[in-house]
């Protein structure tokens, strides 16, 4: 198997070999160092590494430079070094009276979107035995949200649970996302280390680089997951290189680059040590998972300590509260105080208490520390406060997470049309339900806008508040959002803006429409790279976020639908100027009505039209994107007129199939002096009354 090899000293470190199932594996083996190794090691690391490792590397040759053979020989460890207890942490623990449980484990599932962590933890729920035999699963258990089922990614982290081997595995698994980073973050304080599943073909993304940059800092063990094994353009050896290569990077610890690594298929529910032998299950992940990440650190006699990290809601239990028990232990009926700092504390009563078992809530008298629970009574608890001893309890450390980077404006509803189809449609309606959602959601900000039926919502980036958007609305309110704006920073009077790294993976064919479609935005192409057979190539970019507003469907339109973009914030940067999103203006009704087959055969000679016949159409409303710059209004009302001149035929009517524009598509589409009208039943856009009108014709 593959492994960022133990630098600790001038050979090979020799293990004793690892036993699973009764076969014994390879160890591995002893190397002297010598002067060729040195430059091996050079070239493999490169030249930007620090000192502390550059010279630990000086006795270890790079894996990318070994042959196959030899590859093959070089096993994991059985003992994993992050998992280990120096005299040191001894010491320590002794003094603050800490202890690690050793019958239970708490882990995360992170990675890049689409890697494969909620199916992978399918396969982990069932071969547990987590349902019966005879149960039908549908896939995807963990994404139970409606939105994270029709989307095909996971928005909300979750809780679950499996036990194996007398031990107790709480597993999370996280939004791979850029835009839901937040709940990532938050999520991170309640584990003790992570899995980190990398895609065997694409290795690393940008999202991957986030989240395993927060685990280091945490100070988490990280178990590598190669998944897709089964994929065939598969290249493992050139992931865990690079994944090693972003472990230095990120300025990982010698114990934190001495990671396990397992190569997994997790829709078929296989893993092994080796990519060339996987076992018929999962059993080398979870033995990987008991042996290398370390027992919850607790204070059993201590005072009572947990941190709010996650909130529900049930209709029946109301608020519920999702955390790791730090200190002492938590009783049903405890009186606890809440604290958010010192001197902000009020008391309260534990009503119910549940702890995670398999994929159910159970209910529990009490809960040690070490483990996760959900707790109820406190109706008004926020994420980030303490639930602490009633006498002597102290507030941890609060969750922090990163600054947002687009806002939005919401707005009422002002078209012709309001209140035809929404339930909630006031200004106050509109109010409770944005700063409801900031009890839940920390990445979030919402502040007053310009006026009083006026709101900016900030988030880190458009799919953030999309999500939001549609939530809302599927809850029956009826409002309208403008467009999206980066936030922007002032430092010593020079205007700083949010960068981001994009990755586009696009088919070499349509490479060079890509190119200069990002080029017009502004992006700096770093980094240029082949995948595989599959003839497609890896183009990396720094670029700003105005650049990406409304850029994923000008990809997908230059690239024929074969390219993926995938972006995630990289940091604030000098102003890179005025940056063009749309060449073409809008086709505009000027008058309200019905519109009609006569009316929209003229009209759409003038460009591609949103409609069709027989629908409901108001002034101002955005009815189809012109074919040229500026707005052009017209009616796509108009009847034909009825006279008493025969005509020897009627004429035949061919219209265009309409534009099918999604929540996203349209949020992406307009600009500064247009609107999105969004209603449980329809999505608009329609020109914004308080603009003049620019260019229009």
């Amino acid at each position: 198997m593959e492994l960022a090899t133990k630098f600790h000293s001038s050979s090979f470190s020799i293990f004793s070999a690892p036993i699973y199932k009764g076969k014994t594996v390879a160890a591995s083996p002893s190397s002297s160092s010598s002067s060729s190794s040195l430059q091996l090691s050079k070239q493999w690391l490169g030249a930007g590494l620090s000192s502390r490792t550059a010279t630990a590397a000086k006795a270890t040759p790079s894996l990318r430079f070994l042959s196959r053979q030899q590859r093959k020989s070089i096993i994991s460890p059985v003992k994993c070094s992050v998992s280990q207890t120096t005299p040191a942490e001894t010491s320590a623990e002794k003094k603050s009276q800490l202890m690690r449980r050793s019958d239970i484990r708490n882990i995360a599932i992170v990675a890049h979107v689409d890697h494969g962590k909620t199916t992978l933890v399918d396969s982990m729920l069932k071969q547990a035995k987590v349902f019966r035999d005879n149960q039908i699963m549908q896939e995807r258990i963990m994404d139970s949200n409606d939105l994270e089922r029709e989307r095909g990614i996971t928005i909300l982290s979750k809780n679950t649970s499996i036990t194996y081997k007398d031990t107790k595995i709480n597993i999370i698994d996280t939004p791979g996302h850029s835009d839901f980073g937040g709940e990532v973050e938050r999520i991170l304080n309640m584990v003790e280390g992570v899995l980190l599943v990398v895609d065997s073909v694409e290795g690393p993304m940008p999202q991957t680089r986030f989240v395993l940059k927060k685990a280091l800092e945490f100070g988490h063990a990280v178990v590598v997951v190669v998944n897709k094994i089964d994929r065939p353009s598969a290249r493992p050896e050139f992931v865990i290189n690079s994944t090693f290569e972003l472990f230095i990077e990120l300025n990982a610890s010698d114990e934190q680059c001495d990671f396990q690594s397992i190569y997994a298929s997790g829709i078929q529910g296989k893993a092994g040590l080796s990519p060339d032998d996987l076992a018929e299950d999962l059993g080398p992940l979870f033995e990987s998972v008991i042996r290398c990440i370390p027992g919850p650190r607790i204070e059993k006699d201590g005072a009572l300590q947990m941190l709010a990290t996650n909130i529900e809601y049930d209709e029946h239990k109301g608020r519920i509260a999702i955390g790791r028990v730090h200190a002492g232990s938590l009783r049903r009926g405890m009186d606890v105080r809440v604290c958010t700092s010192e001197d902000t504390c009020r008391f309260a009563r534990i009503s119910e208490l549940f702890v995670y078992e398999k994929f159910f809530r159970v209910p529990v008298e009490s809960v040690e520390a070490g483990d996760i629970c959900a707790v109820c009574g406190i109706d008004d608890i926020q994420i980030g406060e303490t639930i602490a001893d009633k006498a002597a309890g102290k507030p941890l450390p609060s969750i922090k997470v990163e600054e947002p980077t687009v806002k939005m404006a919401f707005s009422i509803n002002t078209s012709p049309f309001v209140g035809r189809e929404g339930k909630y449609v006031t200004s106050r309606n509109l109010r409770d339900r944005l700063f409801r959602e900031l009890e839940r959601n920390l990445a979030m900000k919402v502040e007053e806008g310009e006026s009083s039926d006026t709101f900016i919502v900030s988030g880190r980036g458009t799919l953030h508040i999309t999500i939001l958007i549609e939530n809302m609305r599927r809850e029956g309110y009826e409002f309208m959002v403008g467009p999206p704006k980066v936030i922007n920073k002032r430092v010593d009077e020079k205007l700083f803006e949010p960068f981001e790294i994009a990755t586009v993976e696009v088919p070499e064919e349509h490479m060079g429409a890509v190119v200069e479609l990002l080029g017009k935005r502004r992006g700096q192409m770093f980094d240029m790279q082949g995948v595989g057979s599959e003839g497609t190539t890896f183009l990396k970019y720094k670029i700003p976020t105005r650049g990406l507003l409304g850029v994923r469907n000008a990809i997908l339109t230059a690239s024929r639908g074969t390219a993926v973009l995938n972006t995630i914030f990289d940091g604030y940067g000098p102003w890179a100027g005025d940056i063009s999103t749309r060449d073409q203006g809008s086709l505009v009704a000027f008058e309200e009505g019905t519109s009609t087959s006569y009316a929209m055969a003229s009209s759409q000679d003038r460009g591609q039209l949103f409609i069709g016949p027989g629908v409901d159409v108001y002034k101002g409303q955005i009815v189809g994107i012109h074919q040229r710059s500026g707005d052009l209004s017209l009616n796509v009302c108009k009847k034909k007129a009825a006279t008493n001149v025969r005509s020897n035929k009627e004429q035949t009517v061919v219209l265009d199939t309409p534009l099918d524009y999604s929540l996203d598509d349209c949020i992406e589409y307009i600009q500064e002096d247009e609107l999105v009208e969004v209603t449980p039943a329809s999505i608009r856009m329609c020109k914004n009354p308080k603009f003049t009108k620019k260019g229009s014709r």
